[in-house]
């Protein structure tokens, strides 16, 4: 690999960029129907995570599909003028408003979640069920690495190990 001598980072930088690639291959796979949809995957992400979670303020919203205060802002102001959510002011503490679902948006999350599962299911169904599995854990380790969490350990990890050995 051009100016990169270390066997480590070179490997990184392979794995990164077939994650990449997988990422967007799935993402290609699951985002049309969305778009039929007139959603995005954050307005998708934030009526799910209402749907799952009940009622969220927009930093906890925030937190659950991984965008900034601003762009959460314009999500919701989207989705509400779509009559999709509505904004109400908590009744204990004033200060915060929370985004809940109005009926027609539950009717919407409720028809379309269950869809939008199976097309990520038929999307990665190049993997098994262990082999699933193992990703979701690896995946977990190496977010938390990145985000400055626990290190993942140098050794291969036992998840991939046994999802090998059960394919």
């Amino acid at each position: 690999m051009h100016g990169v001598d270390d066997p480590a980072v070179e490997k990184a930088v392979r794995a990164y960029a077939k994650l990449m690639r997988a990422t967007r291959a799935v993402l290609a796979r699951v985002e049309p129907a969305l778009t039929a949809e007139g959603l995005t995957l954050t307005q998708l992400g934030v009526l799910e995570a209402i749907l799952h979670k009940g009622a969220l303020t927009h930093r906890e919203l925030g937190r659950k599909v991984l965008t900034s205060a601003g762009n959460m802002t314009d999500v919701v102001d989207k989705l509400e003028s779509r009559g999709l959510v509505r904004r109400v002011r908590d009744e204990v503490d004033r200060r915060q408003v929370r985004v809940e679902l109005t009926p027609p948006g539950r009717a919407l999350i409720e028809r379309l979640f269950p869809r939008h599962a199976a097309d990520i299911a038929r999307a990665m169904e190049g993997l098994a069920g262990p082999e699933l599995q193992a990703l979701g854990d690896l995946l977990r380790r190496l977010g938390m690495a990145a985000a400055g969490g626990a290190a993942a350990p140098p050794a291969e990890a036992p998840a991939l190990a046994k999802a090998e050995s059960a394919a």
